[in-house]
This record gives C-alpha cells, sequence and structure tokens, in this order.
C-alpha cells in the first residue's frame, strides 16, 4: 500500500515543502530511504522503527521504501522523522488515510517514541500548505506564531495516534508563556566623558552607520558598544519575522516569541569564516552576521581576526544579504546589521600616543593590513577613544541616559521613516540627492575633500549620510550646512594607526 504525508525541510533558513511517501509490498524485508537524504535522514529508519515498537505497533516484515519528493532537493535534519512514522502506519494499514489528509507532520522522533523539537520550526510550519500542523510539545509555542495555521502537539507517537483516530482527545500545549525580554540593557548613563564616542553613538544608531573606535586597551570601546543596542528602536515586523527565522534556524532559543528587540552578536576573533557568514557542507546554517540581522554585529579586538573573515563582511555590507553557493544548494540568508569595530590601535594598544608605542615597523605594518582599505571605507564612522581624564571617571556625576538619547533616535529614524526609508544610511543616491541636498557652502567643502584625496565616490555619499542624520538629531529640515558636512567629516577621520609614520 502507498501512503504520502506531508513535511517539510530546512535550506538555509526556509523552509521547504516535503511529500514522504511510503510504499509497503511483498518483498525481501527492508527498509529504504530515498530521494537524496543526508546522513541524520538516512537514521530515520532506526529511530522509526524503535519508535514504533516501543509505542506498542507493528513494524511491517515486508519491502518499505521511503521517497522523499522532490528528490532534487537535499533533505536534511531529522524533521521528517514524524512523517516517515506516520507513513509507515499508513502504508501498513495500522491507521487510516483519512485521518492524515490535509496536516503535516514535523517532529523528530525519540527511541521511546517521544516527539522532540527540531531546529527552524517557525520556518518549516509558514512553508506547509495545509490548514493544520502537528508538532512536538516544545515546539508549540514558536509554531505558533505562524497564525494562519492550526498547531496541535502530542507528548508521544501512541497519544499522537490516538488523538488522530478521536479514541482521544488531542493533548493541551505546554503551559509555557515566553518571558518578554528586559528591556533594561546596560546604561549610557554608565559612560563617563568620552562626549565624541557618545555623539558617534548616538549618529550610528540614529542613521544606521557603521562604527570603528581605535583606543587604547581600557579606554572603553567595549562599554560603549554595549550599550548601542539599547538605543535603537524594536525591529518592525518584516525584520522581526526574519531575524526570528534565522534564530529559529541556527538552534537559538526564542524568548519573548518574535525577536522584537535589535540582537547584539560579539563573535571571538578566533572564529572562522564559515562561521561568520555562514555555511557548511550540506545543511547551511546561519553565521554571525545572520544573527545579527537587525542589530548590532560587534567586533572586538577587530584588528585580530583575519583578513579573510573581515573581508567576507564587505559584499553583505552594502546589499544587506548573504549569497552562499554550495554543489547541491544555494540559499540567500538575510544579513543587514549594524557593524561596530573595536581596535588597538597598534598590538602594543598604545599606539595611539607614538611616544608611547613599544610596536616595531613590522609587526605595526602587519597589522595595518589586517583592515583593508575597502573595508575601512565601509565605515561611516572612524573615531579615536582615548583614555577618559580620571577626574571624569571618580566624579559622581551621571552623564545622559540611554532612554534620553533613544528618544532622539527615535526622532531621527522617524524622519528617515518618511523619506522611505528605515535609516539614513539605506538612502540611494538619487534619493539622497532629492531629500537631503546640500547648500552652497556643504557643497564646496566636500568637493575640497574629493580633490584632496580625503574622500572616494562612496565616501562622499556616506559622509552625505551622515551630515543628513546630524541635521535630522538637530531637527533641521532644510538644505545641509557646512557645520553638519565638517561634524560628517570630523567622525569619519582616519585612526591614528594608520597615519603614523613608518621607517622606510
Amino acid at each position: 500500500m502507498l501512503a504520502t504525508i506531508s513535511s517539510a525541510t530546512l535550506s538555509g533558513i526556509d523552509g521547504v515543502p516535503i511529500t514522504v511517501e511510503v510504499h509497503v509490498a511483498n518483498g525481501l524485508p527492508g527498509f529504504t530511504v530515498v530521494g537524496l537524504p543526508d546522513a541524520s535522514c538516512r537514521e530515520a529508519r532506526d529511530r522509526v522503527r524503535a519508535a514504533l515498537l516501543t509505542s506498542g505497533f507493528a513494524w511491517p516484515d515486508r519491502r518499505t521504501t521511503v521517497n522523499l519528493a522532490p528528490t532534487s532537493l537535499r533533505k536534511v535534519g531529522s524533521s521528517l522523522d514524524l512523517a516517515i512514522a506516520i507513513g509507515v502506519l499508513v502504508a501498513s494499514e495500522q491507521l487510516p488515510s483519512e485521518v492524515v489528509a490535509d496536516r503535516a507532520f514535523l517532529a523528530e522522533l525519540g527511541l521511546d517514541g517521544s516527539l522532540r523539537h527540531v531546529p527552524g520550526v517557525l520556518s518549516l510550519v509558514a512553508s506547509c500548505p495545509q490548514s493544520e500542523v502537528i508538532v512536538a510539545p516544545s515546539s508549540h509555542s514558536e509554531a505558533a506564531l505562524v497564525e494562519r495555521l492550526m498547531v496541535r502537539c502530542a507528548p508521544g507517537l501512541r497519544a499522537l495516534v490516538d488523538s488522530l483516530t478521536a479514541e482521544a482527545p488531542w493533548p493541551r500545549p505546554p503551559d509555557e508563556s515566553f518571558v518578554a525580554p528586559s528591556a533594561n540593557g546596560p546604561d549610557l548613563a554608565e559612560v563617563r566623558g568620552h562626549p565624541l564616542a557618545r555623539f558617534a553613538i548616538e549618529v550610528s544608531a540614529a542613521g544606521g552607520h557603521h562604527l570603528l573606535m581605535v583606543g587604547p586597551p581600557g579606554s572603553g570601546k567595549t562599554m560603549l558598544a554595549d550599550r548601542l543596542p539599547s538605543l535603537l528602536p524594536d525591529l518592525d515586523d518584516s525584520t522581526a519575522f526574519d531575524a526570528t527565522r534565522v534564530h529559529s534556524a541556527a538552534g537559538e532559543p526564542l524568548v519573548g516569541g518574535l525577536v522584537r528587540r535589535p540582537p547584539l552578536r560579539a563573535p571571538h576573533h578566533g572564529m572562522s569564516a564559515v562561521a561568520m557568514v555562514g555555511g557548511g557542507s550540506h545543511r547551511v546554517r546561519p553565521g554571525e552576521i545572520s544573527l545579527a540581522h537587525g542589530g548590532v554585529l560587534f567586533l572586538d579586538e577587530m584588528g585580530e581576526f583575519g583578513a579573510v573573515v573581515l573581508d567576507s563582511l564587505r559584499q553583505p555590507l552594502e546589499e544587506g544579504v548573504i549569497r552562499l553557493a554550495r554543489a547541491e544548494a544555494r540559499v540567500e540568508l538575510p544579513a543587514r546589521f549594524l557593524l561596530v569595530g573595536a581596535m588597538n590601535p597598534c598590538p602594543c594598544g598604545e599606539g595611539i600616543v607614538p611616544a608611547a608605542c613599544r610596536c616595531t615597523d613590522r609587526s605595526l605594518e602587519r597589522y595595518r593590513r589586517r583592515l583593508s582599505g575597502p573595508l575601512l571605507d565601509r565605515f561611516d564612522l572612524r573615531i579615536d577613544v582615548h583614555r577618559p581624564d580620571p577626574r571624569q571617571l571618580l566624579s559622581g556625576e551621571r552623564s545622559e541616559a540611554s532612554s534620553i538619547v533613544a528618544a532622539r533616535v527615535r526622532v531621527a529614524r522617524g524622519r528617515a521613516n518618511d523619506r522611505g526609508v528605515r535609516c539614513n544610511a539605506e538612502l540611494s543616491s538619487s534619493a539622497l540627492e532629492r531629500t537631503a541636498p546640500l547648500n552652497a557652502e556643504a557643497s564646496a567643502l566636500i568637493e575640497r575633500s574629493l580633490e584632496s584625496g580625503r574622500l572616494s565616490a562612496r565616501g562622499m555619499r556616506r559622509v552625505w549620510r551622515v551630515a543628513r542624520t546630524i541635521a535630522d538629531l538637530d531637527g533641521h529640515d532644510d538644505a545641509i550646512t557646512a557645520e553638519h558636512v565638517a561634524s560628517a567629516l570630523h567622525l569619519r577621520s582616519d585612526p591614528a594607526f594608520l597615519t603614523r609614520a613608518v621607517a622606510s
């Protein structure tokens, strides 16, 4: 007999509907899975057999063939376990075929017949065209985020079959309510001094501008970067759904339902390029740049990252997506993030004051090469961060709180929304000329910077966008002035370690 069961598998962060066809016929006993299954799918044979037997069902002592359609797509993960088990029960006439109509089954099976959570449930459920989907109890809350479907769950295979045949009521979903994530993160009021760096953080948050901070150890770079996400507004519905799908596919725990607060990712400098951008031999997993989608990617000790890892950021920074091509899959992952880099001015850390630096010219030159010119050009804001004055550190005077700065950021972002973008960093060249005209003095200042070689054509556009953000923070709706452009140029100064002379 032939049974057809609906399920889904992951391709990147997207769910792909899968039809599980199970055929049980006379012949030598055997169990074969075809249709490009990966190792975890092939191992489903042993999990399904043990789950059926421990749940009190008979294992068909005949020739059993499982086809996973479409056969041209590689099937990964254990999300098809439950569909295969239900297909075996229907094909062996232990379960009526009509009870599986217009239902999809998504869960891993334990050897005791229990239903278990699988990564990417949100995307898997969203891809199912059926009106009802059955998942593991631990997946119910995540699956319920797809409101158009009826989501049911069962603790085990026996309880599921009893509910399908109406011999028992459907089990109630577990009483687990998402706890809203705390909005009380690190506060900018804890930062003493650093007026320029605080202003750069505010401009970065208001306009979505990438920020590079260069300074000696202990100057406060990490402290400033940790407080940037608290200045950002909540994610819109589309970005929140994409960010949640990325976290779900990566197996990250979801707290509070959809990811509404901008995430902060701070990977270690020893990571590989694959861990940064995503990838894998068969299953393509999201990397750090996708996990930071809608939020902040903070690269502390940026000078210690591999040059290949850093240069892999260049295309996502421009396009907001990362395209990965493998022999059996091509996927596109969201990667629109705010990049914040922090690095020492030289290997010894004291190079911001050349007289205090202990580095040789060779080590300094090697350190400079870690940060390529094209990547450096993509930073809208580049500032030197000095150690604060001891009197500022010891004074009890608190600085402006994050909530006050965040209010100004929301107003500036609202002005950008009126221009049809989420932030000024996304303004196209035509939109920039239309919505951010320069007055004569401002235009002359940018022209002089271009003629001197200080700005590239791309850098000119970035300075222009930053000037628009500074004007928005000032509440200035008219043409951008030379003062705004001068502030933008000041925030884009070359770091000291690049301008320090090296003996030939």
